[in-house]
């Protein structure tokens, strides 16, 4: 099977598992990205260990975990601000449990633990407060949006870039991305906008505008981290979990830079 073909049905199958997780409802919603948040900083952790670092693994994925049901908690009032002050002697204990390892780089132990959390849990977590943005009930809308666009932006300067590429945008990172791909991406989102202001009308066309850009261009800044880190390890993809796609983090890459500037954006407007 070519590689066109895997990554294809690989896309379909997520586009249709994403989407229907949070269009069903908050109980998927929040099962999907509990899902997602365990996979992605597993591999975040995995790749940090082909480094010979040892992050705490299990402990960091299962803060980042808490993370999330805390917010989901409290976003739908089932508990208080509280809850969040549980969060600091986790935090804490990370310190202290790395001084009982005995590990040679215990300080870069304890940056990629925190770090885990901070690139990847915490983004993640605000997806509770762009659901229940409206009047506290869950409404799959805007994230549906959102992720359209993400979806449409990198799918097309996928398309142009391989069509028409010839300049390129940043080599040094990723020698296969564009400038023709970034433009062609970005258009082709803002047409996406304009469709989804037609039937999501929870937006404008003009804020839905001003979120394709924003994805065009952060979401980009957001893959390139992701590769840089990637170039770090020495590693091509984050896992290979989506054939054809790579990994977890690799598909989401782009979404930890642009969902926490959607949140901001939405703060504004609303």
């Amino acid at each position: 099977m070519s590689n066109l073909i895997k990554r294809t049905i690989t896309g379909i199958i997520f586009l249709v598992v994403v989407v229907g997780a949070i269009a069903i409802g908050n109980i998927s919603f929040f099962i999907l990205f509990e899902l997602i948040i365990i996979g992605a900083m597993y591999e975040f952790y995995t790749l940090a260990e082909k480094k010979k670092f040892s992050p705490l693994k299990v402990y960091g994925i299962v803060i980042g975990a808490i993370v999330f049901a805390a917010n989901y908690l409290f976003v739908n009032d089932i508990i208080g601000t509280k809850i969040f002050l549980a969060i600091i002697p986790l935090i804490i204990s990370i310190f202290i449990i790395e001084l009982y390892r005995k590990t040679e780089y215990g300080f870069v132990n304890i940056g990629f633990t925190l770090l885990g959390i901070l690139y990847i849990a915490i983004p993640f977590t605000l997806a509770n407060y762009i659901v229940f943005s409206i009047e506290a009930n869950y409404n799959a809308q805007l994230l549906l949006g959102f992720f359209f666009l993400t979806w449409s932006f990198d799918t097309l300067a996928y398309v142009f870039g391989v069509s028409f590429g010839k300049h390129r945008l940043f080599e040094r990172i990723s020698p296969k991305k564009s400038w023709e791909g970034f433009i062609g991406g970005t258009l082709s989102s803002l047409a996406v906008a304009f469709v989804l202001s037609i039937f999501f009308t929870e937006m404008s066309f003009l804020n839905w505008a001003v979120l394709s850009i924003l994805i065009s261009v952060f979401g980009t800044f957001g893959d390139l981290v992701e590769s840089l880190f990637k170039r770090n390890i020495d590693e091509k993809d984050s896992g290979n979990i989506l054939p054809g796609h790579g990994g977890i983090l690799d598909r989401f890459d782009a979404v930890l830079f642009t969902l926490p500037l959607f949140y901001v954006y939405l703060q504004f407007i609303q």
